[in-house]
């Protein structure tokens, strides 16, 4: 079954899914993120087929948020890098992490705790409006059309 292009759609949410809203990728960029960087390290970890991470690699690798570097010659084998574009990516993880552990963590609590390397705190994802730095919520926003927008909409 084919699936629907969002990436032709004239919407930034649609055009991300497009790159990473295929139930692996997030998996995959999340452990990029923490240091797994090897193919063998990846697959053991996520319990993930071969084929299926080579087609979600490869799938990153063409949008420029992977990038791979050999690590040996003979075969030749490679290490997985978050670009920039890759990192700014994992930033939607930590928002995802942050409603995560308030709405599934469970009685134990949260699986993993987030520290700051700037203050060394431990922390979690806000989302803060950019003009006056105050928490950002969807109920406080009103969207309008953009450049972007299709004449259509």
């Amino acid at each position: 079954m084919q699936r629907t292009a969002f990436g032709e759609m004239t919407c930034s949410i649609a055009r991300t899914l497009d790159i990473a809203g295929e139930p692996w990728t997030p998996l995959i960029l999340r452990d990029l993120f923490v240091g797994i960087r090897r193919f063998d390290e990846l697959q053991r970890d996520l319990g993930i087929s071969r084929k299926v991470l080579t087609q979600r690699l490869n799938h990153l690798l063409d949008h420029g948020i992977v990038e791979r570097r050999p690590y040996t010659d003979k075969p030749v084998r490679y290490d997985y890098l978050l670009t920039d574009k890759g990192w700014e990516l994992c930033d939607i993880l930590l928002a995802i992490t942050a409603w995560g552990d308030r709405w599934t963590a469970g009685e134990h609590g949260p699986p993993v705790i987030l520290h700051h390397t700037t203050c060394r705190h431990s922390t979690h994802a806000t989302i803060t409006c950019a003009a006056c730095n105050k928490p950002l919520h969807a109920r406080d926003v009103r969207v309008t059309p953009g450049p972007g927008a299709s004449r259509a909409n």
